[in-house]
């Protein structure tokens, strides 16, 4: 059983004391925490407290996203709920879910759009560069996730129209149902790009950094 850990989590930006927003950052399977930070300059997110944390063997969890999700049991709910106790952490030192923004690339995007879906509620804002919503693996619809509404929720997703791990169809289908769920999703397909993030994604989801006042 594979269990993440939240105090292995790396900080950078502004303390979480002194700051009023925060950007959490979930990197991709087989990454770290350095690998992506650098993604928080890249962001201009300078003003934020960044929250990175990380994953267990350098994965949230084992199979393919779209494997059915009993397969990716313990260690998905272990991450799932990671993440819930570290925006818990953020709220008890003043910093409100709605200047909350969770970004992740790949695995990392996967585990925090579907991190959201479940958790429906006014965040920051939602980066989904390369990923899609987990469902139940091979299925994902709008009536898996209840309870709440994301309330406008701003939302970014970017992903290539070939990408090996991430099937188009899937990508598009997790912005609709974002979307059904009460976000605002800005859904980007590169043709030809490569599994990786690019400047024009970079450009698009600065917006969500700059909304956040």
């Amino acid at each position: 059983m594979t269990v993440h850990k939240l105090e292995e989590t790396l900080y950078s930006g502004k303390s979480v004391a002194e700051a009023s927003k925060a950007l959490i950052l979930l990197h991709g399977r087989g990454a770290s925490p350095q690998s992506i930070l650098p993604l928080a300059d890249a962001l201009g997110a300078s003003e934020f407290a960044i929250a990175v944390p990380k994953a267990s063997q350098n994965r949230w969890y084992p199979e393919a996203f779209i494997r059915p999700k009993a397969q990716n049991e313990p260690d998905l709910s272990s991450a799932l709920a990671l993440i819930k106790d570290l925006i818990a952490q953020l709220n008890t030192a003043t910093i409100p879910t709605e200047k909350i923004i969770i970004a992740g690339f790949s695995q990392g995007a996967c585990l925090a759009g579907e991190f959201v879906a479940q958790n429906p509620e006014r965040y920051g804002g939602l980066m989904m560069f390369s990923g899609g919503l987990i469902g139940l693996g091979p299925t994902i619809s709008s009536s898996l996730y209840k309870g709440g509404s994301l309330a406008q929720t701003p939302v970014f997703m970017g992903c290539s129209d070939q990408d090996f791990h991430i099937a188009l169809d899937r990508f598009e289908k997790s912005g609709q149902i974002l979307s059904e769920l009460g976000a605002e999703v800005n859904l980007k397909v590169y043709p030809g790009m490569d599994h990786t993030i690019i400047p024009e994604e970079i450009n698009e989801a600065k917006k969500i950094i700059e909304s956040i006042q």
